[in-house]
């Protein structure tokens, strides 16, 4: 990328009477080459050396600059290759008007689907599994937690917990979680779920190939039986730069004001 590295170089030589520290201004400068395209996904940084001699500063400056960028998402670093330019994710939206499996929402979207189990077993219950699932501490859950995969992009983990009267045998489920529960009659009719932003802890992030600190998603999500009894309750995180979720809202008519 050596025309592409003289470009961010003369850019960042032209601003350099900004005012702005030096680390700020090469940051933006890689940044901005990254945004018009002059270097794209994949592609490789010139080693830290190169970059100082280029841009007549210091290693520690480039350090610093190289280091923010890995934060936000931009670059990437691994371990023994060197520093690339972060792949350009394609953003999910997803309604939060229907409930669906994951499987199923990016079928239809035409991606190839797969996941990494992380877990199948039966356990004790812990206090808020007891308390959204309605269970005695004698006895046990199931838990189902997978990262979820979409056109070879981890974009998201989800920790599932049920009844283990529910699901007796969670290593015996396929693809989809929702299908086996349909083979029982168990399927969710509705959920409530909660969003929060969180910030991507270590063991998360390797998961989903970000680096740690990141903004995330936090999910948590209570699903019904048509008889109104709790089914399922999950957890999930999902990555901040992937996930668009949508909600239609209507605006509420005085006739229908105050009603239950």
């Amino acid at each position: 990328m050596s025309d592409a590295a003289d470009q961010i170089f003369a850019t960042l030589k032209q601003s350099s009477q900004s005012g702005a520290p030096l680390y700020l201004q090469l940051r933006k400068s890689i940044e901005d080459a990254v945004n018009r395209g002059l270097i794209g996904p994949g592609d490789a940084l010139p080693s830290e050396r190169d970059i100082a001699t280029k841009a007549d500063i210091s290693r520690v400056t480039v350090r610093k600059a190289v280091q923010d960028l890995v934060k936000g998402g931009i670059l990437v670093q691994r371990h023994g290759s060197g520093t690339f330019v972060a792949p350009r994710m394609e953003r999910v939206e997803q309604s939060l008007s229907r409930l669906t499996s994951f499987t199923e929402d990016m079928a239809r979207r035409g991606m190839a689907v797969r996941s990494a189990w992380l877990d199948r077993g039966l356990y004790a219950p812990s206090p808020d599994e007891m308390m959204v699932l309605g269970l005695s501490s004698s006895e046990l859950v199931a838990r189902v937690a997978r990262l979820r995969i979409a056109n070879d992009t981890p974009l998201a983990i989800e920790r599932a917990s049920l009844s283990a009267s529910v699901l007796p045998d969670p290593a015996g489920i396929g693809s989809s979680l929702y299908a086996a529960l349909e083979l029982t009659g168990n399927r969710p009719v509705r959920a409530v779920q909660r969003i929060s932003a969180a910030n991507l802890g270590d063991s998360d992030a390797r998961l989903l190939e970000v680096p740690p600190g990141i903004a995330g998603l936090h999910i948590e999500r209570i699903s019904y039986l048509a008889s109104g009894k709790v089914i399922e309750f999950t957890r999930s995180i999902y990555r901040g730069d992937a996930y668009d979720f949508v909600a239609e809202l209507r605006l509420t008519g005085p006739s229908e004001e105050g009603r239950p």
